[in-house]
C-alpha cells in the first residue's frame, strides 16, 4: 500500500467521524467539558472553582456555567496566567507552560499573551492533520500531497523571557512540524521562517520562489496577496502559475475571504480552490469539511469546549464587554443566522473565555459557521448596529458595482457637528472615479443590508466621510505599530487611541 492509498483511507475514516457529528455534538461536547475538568481538577484554577464538585453533579455542564464567570483578556492574564508566565507551574493547566502566543492584537493596541500548552500544540497538530486529510473530498488532485506547502506565519525564532518562550502561533507551531515533513513539503524552510524581519523574509521568499514546487499555500490573504504579487513582478510573470503550475489549494483564515477573492483571481492563471480555516492564537477551531459547505465545521471533540452568547445588548456593554449576567448556549441549543460571541475553555487553561470573535451558525446541525465580526469592532454610535460582516458585503458590491479594486479599508465613528459620523478609509489605485462617487456607492449599499443604518443615516448619522488612499500605507501603518507579520490583520473599526494613531499617521504620511 502506499503512502497516498493510506491517506485515502485515513481521510476517509476522518470525514466518517467529521459527519458523525451532525447527531453528537453535544455528546462531543459533554464528553470534551468533562476531559478538561477531570484533566485540570487539581490545578490552582480547578481548586478555586472546585471542579471536583462540579464533576460529580449529573448536570455538570450547568454548574460549570453557575459557578465559573466569564473572563476576558485582562482578568484572565492578571488573575490566572501571569503566574504560568512568571514561572509558576499548575496554575490553570497542569504542568508548566513553556510558550505563550502574542495575539495581533486587532482589538487592543498591545499584543495579548496567550498560554500554548503541550495538549494545545498536539491539539493543533490533529486539527491540521484533519484538515489536510479531509481534502481528499474536494476536487483537488492527489499530488497535491507530495509537492511543496508555502506557510506564510509569523518568525519561528521565538523571543525567551525567563522560563518562557513567546511569539507568534504560527511560528510555534512551525518549530513543532516533523522534521521529514519540514525537510521535505514545508516551505519557506526553517532558515527563513526564523528570521523576525517580515520583510527579510519576504525578500527571500522572492528569490527561492523559482526552487519549490508550491501547491498549497496556507496565510491571511493581505499578506499572501503581497507576497504573491511581489513574485509575480519580480520574475515577470503572468500569473503565480507560471512559476508554480501545481498550485491548486489556498487555505485562509484570519479575515473574511470575500472582499479579496476578486484581487486573488488577478494572480491566478489556473482555476484555484480556496478553503477556509478557523484557527486564533487561543487554539485552532475548525475548518471548511466539504465541498460547497455553507461554513466553517467546528471540531467539537478535541480540547475545546465552547459556549455562545448571543452578541445584543442585552449581554454586552456598548463597548462590547460581556455582562456578568449574560447567557450562554451550548452547541445544542444555537440557532443559525443569530450573532454570538464565542467562548471557550481549553486544553491550555483558557475558561469561559471570551475570545472576542463574533460568529453565525450557517447550518446549527453541521455545526458550521461563518466569522462575522469582533465584539470590539464594531459601529453603533447612535443604534446603526453596524458589524464587519455588513461592511465586508458593503465592499464587496461597492467593488462589484463599479468594477473597482478595494484591497483594505477601515473605519471609525465620532460626534460631529452634534450628531454623529463614520470615517471610511479604503485602499485603492482606481483613479475613475471620485472619494464622492464610491461614498455614495458604498453608502447605498451599507443602507440595503443594514436597516438599522438606513434609518440612522437619515436622522442621528447624517454625515459620511470617505478618503482613498494608498494600498501601502495599511501595511506601513502596522509595520510603525511592530505589527507585522503573516498572521496581523488590520482592525475594520478603530476606537479609542488608535483613531488619533491612525489619522496621526495618515497627516504624516501625507505632508
Amino acid at each position: 500500500m502506499t503512502i497516498l492509498d493510506t491517506i485515502i483511507q485515513q481521510s476517509i475514516k476522518i470525514h466518517h467521524g467529521l459527519k458523525s457529528q451532525k447527531s453528537s455534538n453535544i455528546q462531543y461536547q459533554s464528553k470534551t467539558l468533562y476531559k478538561l475538568l477531570k484533566k485540570a481538577r487539581h490545578t490552582e484554577f480547578g481548586m478555586h472553582y472546585h471542579f471536583i464538585s462540579i464533576l460529580k453533579s449529573k448536570k455538570y455542564i450547568a454548574q460549570f456555567q453557575q459557578t465559573i464567570p466569564y473572563y476576558q483578556y485582562n482578568d484572565m492574564f492578571e488573575n490566572w496566567w501571569y503566574k504560568s508566565y512568571d514561572g509558576e507551574k499548575n496554575i490553570a493547566w497542569p504542568g508548566k507552560v513553556k510558550y505563550f502566543a502574542l495575539s495581533s492584537g486587532t482589538s487592543a493596541s498591545a499584543s495579548k499573551r496567550i498560554p500554548v500548552t503541550k495538549d494545545m500544540i498536539n491539539q493543533v497538530k490533529q486539527i491540521g492533520m484533519k484538515q489536510l486529510l479531509s481534502l481528499h473530498f474536494f476536487d483537488i488532485h492527489p499530488k497535491i500531497y507530495h509537492n511543496d506547502i508555502l506557510m506564510l506565519g509569523g518568525s519561528t525564532k521565538l523571543i525567551q523571557k525567563g522560563d518562557v518562550y513567546e511569539g507568534d502561533m504560527s511560528g510555534i507551531s512551525a518549530r513543532k512540524i516533523p522534521k521529514w515533513v519540514s525537510y521535505l513539503f514545508y516551505r519557506p524552510g526553517k532558515n527563513i521562517s526564523k528570521r523576525t524581519l517580515w520583510e527579510d523574509r519576504i525578500n527571500m521568499i522572492v528569490k527561492k520562489a523559482p526552487q519549490w514546487n508550491v501547491a498549497t499555500i496556507c496565510g491571511v490573504p493581505a499578506w499572501v496577496e503581497i507576497v504573491l504579487e511581489k513574485i509575480i513582478e519580480h520574475h515577470k510573470l503572468n500569473s503565480i502559475h507560471d512559476i508554480w503550475p501545481n498550485f491548486q489549494l489556498y487555505i485562509h483564515g484570519g479575515v473574511c475571504f470575500d472582499p479579496y477573492k476578486e484581487n486573488f483571481k488577478t494572480l491566478l492563471g489556473k482555476p484555484t480552490q480556496f478553503i477556509e480555516t478557523y484557527m486564533a492564537s487561543e487554539g485552532s477551531f475548525g475548518f471548511q469539511a466539504r465541498p460547497n459547505a455553507s461554513g466553517i465545521q467546528l471540531v467539537l471533540n478535541n480540547g475545546i469546549f465552547f459556549e455562545f452568547v448571543p452578541f445584543n445588548e442585552i449581554n454586552f456593554t456598548e463597548d462590547g464587554d460581556i455582562l456578568t449576567s449574560a447567557k450562554s448556549f451550548v452547541i445544542s441549543e444555537v440557532k443559525e443566522k443569530t450573532p454570538y460571541a464565542v467562548v471557550i475553555s481549553t486544553c491550555a487553561g483558557a475558561w469561559r473565555y471570551l475570545i472576542g470573535d463574533v460568529i453565525e451558525f450557517t447550518n446549527a446541525k453541521n455545526a458550521e459557521i461563518k466569522i462575522v465580526g469582533r465584539t470590539k469592532q464594531f459601529l453603533s454610535l447612535c443604534g446603526e448596529h453596524l458589524s464587519v460582516d455588513n461592511m465586508n458585503q458593503a465592499i464587496i458590491y461597492t467593488q462589484q458595482t463599479l468594477g473597482i479594486s478595494i484591497k483594505e479599508f477601515t473605519v471609525y465613528g465620532e460626534k460631529y457637528n452634534g450628531k454623529f459620523a463614520h470615517y471610511w478609509f479604503i485602499g485603492t489605485e482606481d483613479t475613475k472615479y471620485t472619494e464622492e462617487e464610491i461614498k455614495k456607492v458604498l453608502d447605498k449599499h451599507l443602507c440595503k443590508i443594514n436597516d438599522d443604518y438606513a434609518t440612522e443615516r437619515s436622522s442621528a448619522l447624517p454625515t459620511l466621510f470617505l478618503q482613498k488612499i494608498n494600498n501601502h500605507l495599511f501595511n506601513d501603518y502596522l509595520e510603525l505599530q511592530g505589527k507585522v507579520g503573516g498572521m496581523v490583520k488590520f482592525p475594520r473599526v478603530l476606537k479609542g487611541d488608535r483613531i488619533k494613531s491612525w489619522t496621526n499617521f495618515l497627516s504624516e504620511t501625507t505632508l
